[in-house]
């Protein structure tokens, strides 16, 4: 009973003295012994502890790049995650037939290699720096946790890492999906928030290749060889001081297989893809932050770049004095769209033609590698040429109309044909008749693969250029008899028509 007694009053004074701590102690006072005392006190239990840890950060000390330590972690762990760990979070891989399990906020693994344990743990904190500072606010830091004995030190070090690194690698080659990704609005819900969110991605599933394409065979095999030739050439660009990185020019009529192409270079390449529309860009500083977010070993594609901001405008002209080398600096300051008109209405991108030139080959372009930068239009020369002058767009690739080599192609994939009595008046029709791959390539498919015979589709080639022939023939005369009207001239194709009725 004496020792119960003597237990609350000791117990009773503790909370005298806790209640005048609470309440009567100056809070600055209060927090620096809060302070001292939880310093203090973990370091003496370090001191005393036999294990050790190591923290692996989400990103690298720049900030800019995600640090690839920390994904072959997250890939290692996967594994260990689904047989240990309580709290897990599941992203979708390969059309959700694998799953890639990532530690749950907090979670706890324990691993055991070559007889070593040790203990992975995930963490998450918001912090008031931001990873992106000309962005402003708070961010969260992510972060791996790695708990061992003091006495494995060197086998830590030395064996167990450079395993999880060599592992975690392997497992993402073998779980790898190409991807879609496109940019999120500018005022999206995401685009301040969650950094893995400023781009949405779906798998990439398109079946295009280089050998697919209808066009002719010395350009195909250009681009071949141009691609892969940048695929080697690391030590290259790094012998003459360039960041790894190529651009291509699509441009031709609508139907030509610009998208189609790009397609066939990512599958041969094994690139991703950020289709990137700039009219969803609020700024420059927004684009610069996606162009950050992109990874290596991928194409950046801006479709349709005529029609995406207006950089159609001319160069300001230059007073008589001025020096030629000046000329540069109005493509720079050209805007590349405009606010809308009226009172309440949304304002558009204020992407400059400046921050779009940065993002191609300016300095922030070198923040990734082995990546390629194309362009599509359909009106080339609509565009600045600041803009697509060789060194920005080292490649101009002219996808036109329909010529004999593009149909051997489209006969060979669609058809399984290499030769037929009706190659040669299809021959002669296309290079009388500009139509697109798209259109021989519509009227070359079997609507039934079961009654439908190839020959029946070549006839019906030959139906439709015929008749595309005629009326690009009643277009000429139309345009000629317009222009020659006032003149009392005959136009060209009555002439020889009036020629060939004398034979």
């Amino acid at each position: 009973m004496e020792m119960f007694s003597q237990f609350g009053s000791w117990f009773a004074g503790l909370m005298f003295f806790w209640t005048i701590y609470q309440h009567y102690l100056p809070p600055k006072l209060r927090d620096s012994i809060e302070f001292f005392t939880s310093r203090y006190t973990h370091k003496f239990a370090n001191y005393f502890s036999p294990y050790l840890d190591i923290t692996f950060d989400e990103h690298t000390d720049d900030r800019f790049n995600r640090s690839e330590v920390y994904i072959a972690i997250q890939n290692y762990l996967s594994d260990k995650s689904s047989m240990e760990a309580r709290s897990m979070k599941a992203d979708y891989m390969n059309d959700s037939k694998s799953l890639l399990l990532k530690l749950g906020e907090n979670e706890e693994v324990m691993d055991d290699y070559l007889g070593v344990h040790v203990w992975w743990s995930f963490n998450k904190e918001v912090t008031n720096q931001p990873s992106y500072p000309f962005l402003g606010g708070s961010d969260e830091k992510r972060y791996y946790t790695l708990v061992f004995h003091s006495k494995h030190r060197k086998f830590i070090l030395d064996k167990y890492l450079p395993y999880v690194l060599e592992e975690g690698e392997a497992i993402a080659l073998r779980k790898r999906t190409r991807k879609l990704f496109t940019n999120a609005g500018s005022d999206g819900p995401d685009w301040m928030g969650d950094r893995e969110n400023i781009w949405n991605h779906i798998e990439f599933k398109h079946p295009a290749r280089i050998e697919m394409l209808a066009m002719e065979e010395t350009k195909k095999q250009m681009i071949l060889d141009d691609l892969l030739w940048f695929k080697g050439a690391k030590d290259y660009y790094a012998q003459i001081g360039k960041p790894w990185k190529r651009g291509y020019l699509l441009y031709g009529p609508p139907g030509t297989g610009k998208s189609t192409l790009v397609a066939a270079i990512a599958n041969l390449l094994d690139y991703d893809i950020y289709d990137l529309e700039l009219t969803s860009v609020k700024d420059n500083m927004q684009l610069r932050r996606l162009l950050i977010e992109t990874t290596s070993k991928s194409i950046i594609l801006i479709e349709d770049i005529d029609c995406s901001l207006d950089l159609t405008g001319q160069r300001k002209k230059k007073k008589s004095g001025d020096v030629e080398g000046e000329e540069e600096k109005d493509y720079l300051k050209s805007k590349l769209a405009g606010s809308g008109e009226g009172e309440g209405e949304k304002k558009g991108s204020e992407v400059t033609l400046s921050g779009l030139l940065n993002f191609i080959d300016g300095i922030w372009s070198a923040c990734g590698e082995e990546r390629i930068i194309v362009f599509t239009t359909n009106y080339v020369n609509k565009l600045d040429p600041a803009l697509i002058r060789r060194g920005r767009m080292d490649v101009h690739i002219e996808l036109s109309y329909c010529r004999y080599d593009a149909f051997k192609v489209l006969a060979r994939s669609y058809l399984k044909l290499e030769s037929h009595s009706l190659f040669e008046p299809i021959e002669k029709l296309l290079e009388e008749t500009d139509v697109t791959p798209a259109d021989v390539a519509e009227n070359l498919m079997p609507r039934s693969l079961k009654t439908v015979s190839a020959e029946a589709c070549l006839r019906n080639l030959v139906t439709f250029l015929d008749k595309a022939k005629h009326e690009q023939e009643n277009r000429l005369r139309s345009e000629q008899e317009k222009m020659l009207k006032e003149s009392g001239e005959k136009p060209m194709l009555l002439i020889e028509e009036e020629n060939s009725d004398e034979y």
